[in-house]
């Protein structure tokens, strides 16, 4: 019966707060433990998928949330306008996977590994709330350090940054050759633009 209340507890408060929730303030509602808040939070989050629920708990990083069930998303969509979610383009994905693989990182660091500006990706994903500045590095210039969100776990359904898929070290030395050839051929090829320029420059002032 103790559990039951406490469920209930933890019940009400994710509903109210419509957002995450940290641990201790559960355990504060409940005037409980952590250890007891936590058994009470993940006992209700596995009654619903049991039951298959209208509603889910989401754990993210130690914060507990309320969300609506996935499966059910077709049936409200027919009682609702749909919300917009942003369209990712391979751009924005591949800036994005970048920073959540090297975190916290620099905008420099990201232009190094793409090859071309990243300014408009990165202010792209602050705008989707998927990143944020989480300080300065300790270098000339104090550049601005940028992470992923709790809206990208949530996004993504990843409990934390520890569930991100672990990349291939051989796929990612490919990776890493593709962009160094892909930097070289652009180097050469900016060269001889400017070889080019130049003899033009040369032929307009001959007598």
């Amino acid at each position: 019966m103790e559990l039951d209340r406490e469920e209930a507890i933890a019940e009400a408060v994710l509903f109210t707060m419509g957002t995450s929730v940290e641990l201790s303030q559960l355990a504060a509602a409940m005037d409980r433990d952590r250890e007891t808040a936590r058994k009470a939070v993940e006992s209700l989050g596995q009654r619903y998928r049991q039951e298959n629920r209208g509603m889910q708990i989401l754990e993210l990083e130690g914060r507990y949330q309320m969300c609506t069930n996935a499966m059910y998303y077709e049936n409200l969509i027919r009682v609702a306008s749909a919300p917009k979610k942003p369209v990712l383009t391979d751009v924005v994905l591949e800036t994005l996977s970048i920073i959540a693989y090297k975190q916290p990182v620099t905008k420099m660091e990201i232009e190094k590994i793409r090859g071309v500006k990243s300014d408009h990706a990165v202010n792209k994903l602050i705008e989707y709330d998927l990143v944020q500045e989480v300080g300065r590095l300790d270098a000339p210039g104090r550049p601005v350090l940028f992470a992923t969100t709790e809206e990208f776990l949530r996004r993504f359904g990843i409990g934390s940054m520890e569930h991100l898929p672990q990349v291939d070290p051989v796929q990612e030395e490919e990776i890493r050759s593709e962009v160094e050839e892909e930097l070289k051929l652009r180097l050469e090829t900016d060269g001889e633009e400017e070889d080019n320029k130049g003899g033009d420059s040369h032929e307009g002032t001959a007598v």
